[in-house]
């Protein structure tokens, strides 16, 4: 009886042993199916600096109506632009079973690894609100080249942005304006930071008897008290101030400085322009505490994951040498009229249909760029009459 128990049982874990690696081969086949485009659902990450502040949420908005109307399902990491979060997210996001990761990274030295994991998983990759520099790191540009997994990045024109903001500025007759930071390195930032030094550089060139100064940059983290503590130091050091960039860090340290002023009754006084609309925006363009900025960037994301999924779903080929450079329009309010046509069309309602974004899932990447090359107040206006 013991003898024919024992070969009773040799015979179940035969069976058993079978069916695991029949299972994990299953695994296996599933898995790869996924990385060659064919998965039975579509997982892709948000490796975010955050998911909730004023920025971080109109994305959240825009990609979550995007994954709603694909089937998709999404991830959120907010890694706060600390450099090891940064990194690590991509980690998380792929042990959470992703088969796609777009990024909003704070430095280039983080895109080395985040490629090299994307690359040692199969798993797809996009920047957005980011691009490696060419120039300045050329060995992590060649990196994500090279690299089969890694799409491209969806960006703005930075030092344009500064530029821009500057003139709003200068136009609004400020000449002494303070400058606040988020993060010292950060990749947006330093282009920004250009932008505005050159826009100053320009005025002073052709205006000799009415020159403008920048300040050093107070930096401020991406909290409202940083922005706060910031814009107070700013106003100690220079009486003279009649402005102040805060800019951005997700639209909180524009908080936290638009109340530092209100403190010390300055509303008005020093005008304010910043990149990142906030919700009040009509408002505060209407009673002074806001001069004017630039925003609407929001649906960048969506373009980097609408890369993300094409290349998942297999319709983009190739992807190893075809760096993709997707540059992204901002929108500039001055005045509260710039901000009602705006708030129609990208507050009150999403600027892209249910429809419109299934349709946006089938552009190769060439039409990608082109919509997002004509995203703009006037293009919504004119989808949305149809």
């Amino acid at each position: 009886m013991k003898g024919t128990w024992s070969k009773v049982k040799r015979v179940l874990c035969t069976i058993l042993a079978v069916a695991m690696c029949a299972f994990a081969f299953a695994g296996c086949g599933n898995q790869q199916a996924a990385r060659q485009g064919t998965p039975d659902k579509i997982k892709i990450g948000v490796s975010i600096w955050s998911s909730t502040d004023v920025l971080g949420s109109q994305c959240k908005r825009m990609l979550d109506a995007a994954a709603d109307a694909l089937g998709v399902e999404l991830v959120y990491v907010d890694q706060g632009h600390v450099s090891e979060k940064v990194t690590s997210s991509v980690e998380t996001l792929v042990a959470s079973g992703c088969q796609g990761i777009i990024i909003c990274n704070s430095s280039d030295t983080e895109m080395a690894s985040a490629i090299k994991t994307a690359n040692d998983n199969g798993v797809y990759l996009a920047q957005f609100f980011r691009i490696i520099n060419k120039d300045k790191n050329p060995d992590i540009y060649k990196q994500a080249l090279k690299s089969p997994y890694y799409i491209g990045a969806v960006h703005e024109n930075e030092n344009e942005n500064g530029k821009k903001l500057v003139q709003i500025l200068l136009d609004k007759g400020c000449r002494d304006i303070g400058l606040i930071g988020w993060e010292q390195g950060d990749a947006t930032w330093l282009g920004r930071w250009e932008g505005y030094k050159a826009g100053i550089e320009e005025w002073n060139a052709n205006h000799p008897d009415d020159q403008a100064k920048l300040s050093d940059p107070q930096y401020a983290g991406t909290s409202s008290e940083g922005g706060a503590k910031a814009a107070e130091a700013l106003m100690s050091a220079d009486p003279k101030l009649d402005a102040l960039i805060p800019a951005g860090g997700g639209g909180d340290p524009l908080q936290g400085a638009i109340a530092a002023v209100e403190r010390a009754g300055k509303t008005g006084q020093i005008k304010i322009v910043s990149t990142d609309f906030l919700p009040d925006l009509g408002e505060r363009l209407q009673n002074g505490s806001i001069a004017g900025e630039s925003g609407g960037h929001y649906c960048d994301p969506l373009y980097a994951f609408m890369m993300v999924y094409n290349a998942i779903k297999g319709n983009y080929k190739d992807v190893e040498n075809n760096f993709v450079d997707v540059e992204f329009p901002y929108l500039y309010v001055s005045s509260p009229a710039d901000y009602a046509e705006y708030d129609k069309y990208f507050v009150k309602q999403l600027p892209f249909t249910k429809d419109e974004l299934v349709n946006m899932s089938k552009m190769t990447l060439d039409q990608l760029k082109e919509s997002a090359a004509n995203v703009s107040i006037a293009d919504a206006a004119a989808r949305s009459s149809k």
